[in-house]
Parts: C-alpha cells; structure tokens; sequence
C-alpha cells in the first residue's frame, strides 16, 4: 500500500446528525456517495490539469492574473483573494492535498455537517490572503496554490485525538510532530509566508474544532477579558456560586450516540466539558424516565 494511503487510511465515523441532509451526500456516483469534500477535490484537480496546460503551452503568464499580491490587492486587484488557490502546479504535495481534503474533510463533514465543514474550509482559505493583505501595508507578500488541506487534519486531530494513524500513533501526536517538522523547515529556509500560513490555519482549525465542541465559548473569551467580581454575602466575603448541573443542554438520541460513538473510538478522556455533560444530562432523563414508568 502507497504510504499516501497508509497515512490516510482511517476507518469512517459517524457524525452528531447522521439522519439530517447536513450529514448526507450531496449526490451519488454509480451509487457512490459524493460530499461535499468530494468536490472541493475535484475544483482544486481541476485548476492543476488547466495549470498542467498552461505550463506546457508556455502560458505561464496567466498565473500572473491569478495569484495573489498584497501590493496588487491594495491596488484594488481583490479578485486575487478569490483566484489564488487556483494556480496548482502538478507535485506529490498538491496529491497528499487532495488525500487529505478527501480523508480528513469528508470525516469532519459527516461529523458536524455540510454546512459547518464549508464554513471551515471556507475560512482556511480565505484567512490567510485576508492576513497577508493586512501584512501588506508592512511587508509585500505574494502566495499561489491551494491551501487548508493540512490544517483540515489538524482539525481531524483535535476532533479525534487519539484516533491511530500511522504506525499506530495517535493523530494528536501526529498533528504534533508534522506542525513541529514543518515549522523547522520553514525558519531553515526563511520561508515566512509558509511558516505564517502554517501557524494560522492550523490554529484556526483547532480553535474551530474547539469552539464546536463548547470549550471554547465567546463567553468564556469575555469573561476570561472582563473578569466579573465575585459576589459577597453579609459576612462580607466573597460567595461562590456553583454551576447548576441542570444547565447542561439537553442532549437528543443522535447526539448520545455519536459520544458514546467517540468513547468507543478515542476513549472517554476525548470528551469534552460540554459533551460530558450533555451525557450526564441524557443518562439522568432516561433514569427518571424509568422510573416514571414504574
């Protein structure tokens, strides 16, 4: 097996709303099911055989309307922002691209939903062409070629930290030692706009998974900014007031079995605050509904 494969081979997961249309295929192939990852894929395989054709016709000047410039943005060239990740040069790298768009995104889509999966991809690439423009005003910067695939596994690991990959080991330990690998590369080779889009779109996707998950919250971020002051009783000291556990949403039967799903697959120290609790919350319902019934 191609070492490619070995990579991305991970067995298929089940997502919270796997009876929803969010989580079923766009369409089908032959009777293969196509998400929406699927054709983010193909968009980008495509630009690489219309780059391929450019090259071999020497039209490589086109690439010259397509990529992106900070100085030519700032010009009023926005298309840029848009075009950028269309200029795909044929390399083994844009290929793990793609595996990893095909892998990693369609585990992340079926998980949390068409929707939110494009939300993600949609901010990896955009993110950095919109950072790099700012940078511009400083530091002219130019960038080409498809991006957000790598950090699409990055939120596969934090979504499934202890998933096994390759050799057995765990994709949060993968995640860790690839950012660490191609982070020393950069700073070898002084390759800062790599090592910016790498730090960006991989923290970008973390803090996506995270913030799905409920842990991190923009309450929590106001809170943690403005701390409030603690409440104080008639002694004068400071009251602490303790989390209602009744607070916890309600948890429905689909959401149950994709934690107990993830429990299965990654272990119950992969679950969350929020996750715990909504499956405190749904075991205690269905205690009292039994004993309703009695």
């Amino acid at each position: 097996m191609p070492l490619a494969a070995t990579i991305f081979s991970v067995p298929r997961m089940n997502g919270y709303g796997s009876s929803s249309d969010e989580n079923a295929p766009v369409t089908y192939l032959n009777g293969y099911p196509l998400y929406a990852a699927h054709f983010i894929a193909a968009v980008f395989s495509l630009s690489m055989l219309a780059t391929t054709l450019c090259l071999g016709l020497n039209a490589g000047a086109v690439s010259s309307w397509i990529t992106f410039s900070s100085d030519r943005v700032l010009s009023g060239q926005i298309w840029r922002i848009f075009s950028y990740g269309l200029w795909n040069p044929p390399a083994l790298q844009f290929v793990a691209d793609m595996f990893m768009i095909v892998w990693f995104g369609l585990e992340i889509e079926k998980f949390f939903g068409r929707k939110k999966f494009l939300i993600l991809y949609g901010c990896l690439y955009f993110l950095t062409p919109t950072l790099f423009t700012a940078l511009g005003f400083f530091l002219p910067l130019q960038l080409s070629g498809e991006l957000g695939a790598f950090a699409l596994f990055i939120a596969f690991a934090t979504l499934y930290p202890n998933q096994p990959l390759l050799f057995n080991v765990p994709a949060q330990w993968m995640a860790f030692l690839l950012v660490s690998l191609f982070s020393l590369m950069a700073i070898a080779s002084r390759d800062t706009v790599g090592l910016i889009t790498l730090w960006t779109t991989c923290g970008f996707a973390f803090a996506f998974i995270r913030y799905e998950q409920g842990v991190f919250t923009l309450t929590k971020l106001w809170r943690f900014a403005r701390p409030s002051p603690p409440r104080a009783t008639s002694t004068g000291r400071p009251q602490k007031i303790a989390p209602s556990p009744s607070a916890a949403p309600e948890a429905t039967m689909a959401e149950v079995d994709a934690l107990l799903d993830k429990i299965a697959k990654s272990g119950i120290a992969s679950l969350t605050s929020k996750e715990r609790a909504r499956l405190e919350t749904a075991r205690a319902n269905l205690l009292q509904r039994k004993g309703e019934r009695r």
